[in-house]
């Protein structure tokens, strides 16, 4: 392991409360998104800042949802934050309502330019792009990949920001070493490579790689389950997101998101409605304020 990989990226000092701001979207029904990242980050000791980049009567996995586009706001609600002199630690940016949004992000990233610059490109899953993404707001969400300390995409967001085509989850090493290896010329610090699932295995596989390292990508394993459920990509990114800032280097937040997650999805068919509702992640939160011991 390389001192790259044993460096924590955040040093928690004291009893200082790190403060990020969590550039997402809220669903009133449905475990996604501000749903998610709020509990969980303050289990962490973390203060959350949300920034709404839209409001969803549920999340898009319902046949009928409403969605209202929150970018109109976006500049007078940034505005009152430099007024009052509010200070980030971290960015952490997920789901857009639209490509002006991505400009929201880039000024947090030039009046605050300490904070760690976390992005989960939220865009598509199983090769397809999510129904309220176009072509012009995926072409800006490339934007976000230059200076983000730690990018973290899925097989299908990894394509749609590099051109590399989709060949689905069962790829080889050296699809996951192409597929980082051109998020880090793109300007990525580490990228974080989500989801890989070879034919016949219970295993999911994600991928951790540094920029100015010629090592491969290194695997974190975990178990896979025989169901999904929506919502686990925003957990797991907000998984590491919590772990980060209780010090954890990324690899120790890539392993602790993995079992989050996996612990979460085994209580979730308890629930009714699971399917649709999404991951059941309340009852381990626990798991995430022991970090802090």
């Amino acid at each position: 392991m390389t001192n790259m990989e044993e460096t924590p990226l955040y040093k928690r000092e004291g009893d200082y409360i790190p403060r990020v701001a969590a550039v997402h979207d809220l669903c009133g029904y449905g475990k996604c998104s501000l749903g998610i990242a709020i509990p969980v980050l303050s289990a962490a000791g973390i203060d959350v800042c949300p920034v709404p980049t839209s409001l969803f009567s549920a999340h898009t996995k319902f046949p009928t949802f409403y969605m209202h586009d929150t970018t109109s706001m976006l500049t007078d609600y940034l505005n009152a934050w430099r007024e009052e002199g509010i200070d980030l630690d971290g960015i952490y940016s997920g789901f857009l309502g639209s490509a002006e949004q991505v400009g929201a992000i880039l000024r947090l990233y030039e009046e605050y330019p300490k904070a760690l610059r976390i992005v989960d490109p939220v865009m598509g899953d199983g090769g397809s792009k999510y129904p309220t993404y176009t072509d012009e707001m995926c072409e800006a969400t490339r934007g976000l990949v230059d200076g983000a300390d730690v990018l973290l995409p899925n097989l299908t967001e990894a394509s749609i920001l590099t051109g590399i085509p989709y060949e689905g989850q069962d790829v080889d090493m050296a699809f996951v070493s192409r597929m980082c290896d051109a998020l880090l010329s793109m300007g990525a610090k580490a990228v974080v490579l989500k989801g890989v699932v070879h034919e016949g295995e219970p295993i999911i596989r994600n991928y951790v790689a540094y920029a100015n390292n010629a090592d491969k990508p290194l695997e974190i394993a975990g178990e896979l389950l025989p169901y999904m459920l929506h919502g686990t990509g925003d957990l797991f990114a907000s998984g590491v997101v919590a772990a980060l800032y209780t010090g954890r280097t990324l690899c120790e937040s890539v392993d602790f998101a993995s079992r989050l997650v996996r612990d979460a999805m085994r209580v979730t068919p308890a629930q009714p409605d699971f399917e649709t509702r999404g991951v059941s992640f309340e009852p381990v939160l626990g798991d995430v304020t022991a970090l802090l011991a």
